[in-house]
């Protein structure tokens, strides 16, 4: 599965970035690696098969601090299906009707007979 891993380097210079690099391109199984972050300061390498603890790992002994930022896979995207709108049928009862009726001045509210 091809991968993309970012890795966070924290170095001295330009010469600890070039280090780093070369690091990631000996490693067996990456395709590509280049400086990423708007400081250079992130390392994105391209693979298959690349395991992204032993790189940080050796990232971190030969040039200094490192951090494992992200791993995503690369290519093959799958195909999500379509979210279709789910169209309610409308029911055209509603609520019931009442009807109200006024009470007259002189008929009794208790006696409903009269």
């Amino acid at each position: 599965m091809k991968q993309k891993i970012v890795i966070k380097v924290t170095g001295k210079g330009p010469k600890s970035r070039s280090k780093a690099l070369q690091i990631a391109v000996g490693l067996s199984g990456v395709e590509s690696a280049g400086l990423g972050g708007q400081d250079k300061s992130q390392i994105e390498v391209v693979g298959d098969g690349v395991d992204a603890v032993q790189l940080t790992n050796l990232l971190r002994k030969k040039v200094g601090y490192a951090e494992l930022a992200s791993v995503e896979a690369v290519g093959e995207k799958k195909e999500e299906p379509a979210v279709q709108p789910v169209a309610w049928s409308v029911y055209g009862g509603g609520m019931p009707q009442t009807y109200i009726h006024p009470i007259h001045p002189h008929q009794d509210p208790s006696c409903s007979i009269m």
